[in-house]
């Protein structure tokens, strides 16, 4: 029997996808908003695709601000974006 894959929604283009190709974002039980890069840090979740569109997007519908319930610092948004800048095949 094949081994199933695990999938999550990308908040920004709220596409199912692979669990490993998205970037994890937790706000942990503190409170503290940050992003997880193994995926193994306790909190709440929330994934978005490598892409900048993607985080564009979920900027601008504040999907994140939603998921956590909670107002994200500009630095976890320039992480995400620094990050996203070191995925991308051409960036």
């Amino acid at each position: 029997m094949p081994k199933k894959i695990p999938m999550r929604q990308c908040v920004g283009c709220r596409e199912m996808k692979e669990k490993k190709l998205l970037i994890r974002v937790v706000k942990s039980p503190e409170g503290q908003v940050s992003l997880d890069f193994k995926g193994k840090l306790p909190g709440r979740g929330a994934y978005v695709c490598p892409s900048p569109e993607c985080l564009k997007r979920a900027r601008k519908s504040r999907a994140l601000e939603r998921a956590f319930s909670a107002q994200l610092p500009p630095e976890v948004w320039e992480g995400l974006e620094e990050q996203i800048k070191e995925v991308e095949p051409h960036g």
